[in-house]
């Protein structure tokens, strides 16, 4: 039985699905089933609820082998170890409960760079990466920034013509597509003949700059899109108008400043740590249907 947490989020469906594939048992924790595929929905095993909340994933991991672990950053937390590393706390007592034997967890680059320590939820999913390590056989899936998070720039593409951003405008970093990060968990969770802790970077295909991902906005969308450089305090003032506290917004701010600073570049790019899904697939795939449901 392998347990998947976060079942509708963008990586954790595509795990979900990967793992179905493989005609694997697969028991999901979610808050709302109905936002399930009914397709989905017919083949898995329901435990409803949140995964920070104890009981849930007491009920959820008990004769369970592994463990897909995501957990959203929470706007409301107070600050970022709060967030992920009190929220995954229940988590890593049920994995110890149960002897789940193996977990796999999305986090992110940047251990052993120096600004791994001051990197806001960055340095909290590394934290959080430490505390499971201690219970049981845990594969850390490190991540850059997603191509996904794109869409949550549509409606500034389309009004403005602009993608923002807090990287100067030629810097060069990797970028992933969350299929990509959810095909890797699955390989993991398929696999398990693995032990101890590691850290698994997932790079994408490339690094890209904030003009290069412009450039093949504007070619797949057929309009001409440029990138914008913003100040840091302009994203922290956007997240605190999103319903952010003050410290989650300030973690958020934190780890923009450290993606500044190299944070995502402490990995040497290899065949092995590069998955396919390139940001010009990803455009016309994903961002131009997106962008064609929000102007209808």
């Amino acid at each position: 039985m392998i347990v998947v947490t976060a079942p509708t989020a963008k990586i954790g469906r595509h795990v979900v699905e990967r793992l179905l594939d493989a005609d694997q048992p697969v028991r999901v924790v979610v808050r709302d089933p109905r936002r399930l595929s009914p397709a989905v929905r017919d083949r898995v095993e329901i435990v409803q609820g949140s995964h920070r909340d104890a009981a849930v994933v007491d009920k959820a991991f008990a004769g369970a082998d592994a463990v897909f672990w995501l957990m959203p950053g929470d706007l409301r937390a107070p600050d970022a170890m709060t967030s992920y590393v009190e929220g995954s706390r229940p988590g890593v007592e049920a994995v110890a409960a149960h002897g789940v034997r193996h977990v796999v967890g999305v986090s992110a680059l940047g251990r052993g760079t120096a600004a791994a320590n001051r990197a806001g939820h960055v340095t909290a999913s590394l934290a959080m990466d430490d505390l499971f390590a201690t219970v049981t056989n845990y594969r850390s899936l490190a991540n850059p920034t997603f191509m996904d998070n794109t869409l949550r720039d549509i409606r500034t593409i389309l009004d403005d013509g602009v993608l923002p951003g807090p990287l100067a405008p030629d810097r060069k970093l990797p970028l992933v597509a969350t299929r990509d990060i959810g095909a890797a968990a699955a390989r993991l969770l398929l696999d398990r003949s693995w032990t101890g802790f590691a850290e698994i970077p997932v790079l994408g295909p490339e690094d890209l700059s904030g003009n290069d991902t412009a450039a093949v906005i504007t070619d797949v969308l057929g309009f001409p899109v440029r990138y914008v450089q913003v100040e840091v305090a302009s994203m922290e003032a956007a997240m605190l108008s999103f319903g952010a506290s003050p410290g989650m917004a300030r973690a958020m701010a934190d780890m923009a400043l450290a993606k500044i600073d190299g944070l995502d570049e402490g990995v040497v790019r290899t065949a092995g740590n590069s998955t396919p899904t390139t940001f010009r697939q990803w455009c016309t795939e994903v961002l131009r249907p997106a962008v064609d449901a929000a102007r209808s």
